[in-house]
């Protein structure tokens, strides 16, 4: 697998899928306990209904990458959306245009990075994105801790390996701590002005609906909501052909304008 070194003894490990290169890419970004492979076989399957090439990378701390050399701050999503998210897009793939497809914490860091306006970025698609701190949230978190202190995640070792611990720690822990509540990015909304598709389970355990209402209320391009039925904080997994639909649809609509 591919590696890009981002600073000193540090790398990013990273995959490329195949696809028409005259098309954007579609560039995948994970959730806040994911990485590459916690995907599965979507980004495959997207990639083959929209003939774009795709770009999936495990965030410095997750997956195959190098692990966190610091504890996270109130700032640590801005910093992969500013500064990790950037470098691996001209590093990867230099002057070509492309999609953001974020999950949860990937997708907050996709509308940060999308507010800086990119002219590159041709549109973004979240899925169970945060943009401020809610209630649902600290409850969904707090009933994870404690399946966690159980021994009932153990499945993260298999992505995260000797980082699991550290990954599970760094999200349950950040987010959980009275310095994060004030955490909000509501403001950046209005200065993203390509096309939004806002997707999020209508029973998202760690997101209540007010986080799609803030983000297609306030970017200040179209933004499109999809409230998926019966459905938690995976869409991508739990209502897969649904999903698929909705974002294949999205993305041949933008291209072709």
């Amino acid at each position: 697998m591919p590696q890009l070194a981002i600073e000193k003894n540090q790398n990013i490990y990273y995959q490329r899928i195949e696809g028409d290169t005259d098309k954007p890419y579609l560039v995948f970004l994970h959730e806040g306990l994911g990485c590459r492979d916690m995907w599965h076989d979507f980004p495959k399957l997207l990639c083959a209904a929209t003939g774009c090439p795709g770009l999936i990378y495990d965030r410095l701390g997750h997956g195959r990458s190098s692990p966190l050399r610091q504890p996270r701050t109130i700032h640590y999503l801005q910093e992969h959306g500013l500064q990790e998210l950037p470098t691996v897009l001209e590093k990867v793939i230099a002057d070509k245009k492309y999609f953001l497809i974020g999950h949860s914490d990937g997708g907050s860091i996709s509308l940060i990075y999308g507010a800086e306006r990119p002219p590159l970025l041709q549109g973004i698609i979240t899925e169970a994105a945060h943009v401020f701190v809610d209630t649902k949230t600290l409850k969904g978190i707090a009933a994870t801790d404690i399946l966690w202190k159980q021994g009932k995640l153990k499945s993260l070792h298999k992505y995260h390996g000797e980082k699991a611990e550290s990954v599970f720690q760094a999200w349950s822990a950040t987010w959980q701590s009275p310095w994060f509540r004030s955490w909000n990015i509501e403001n950046l909304l209005p200065d993203i002005e390509v096309p939004l598709l806002v997707i999020q389970g209508a029973d998202d355990q760690y997101g209540s609906v007010e986080q799609v209402n803030a983000i297609v209320a306030q970017s200040g391009g179209h933004a499109r909501p999809e409230l998926v039925a019966k459905c938690g904080h995976t869409p991508h997994r739990e209502a897969q052909t649904v999903v698929l639909q909705h974002m294949s649809e999205f993305i041949t609509d933008v291209t072709t304008i």
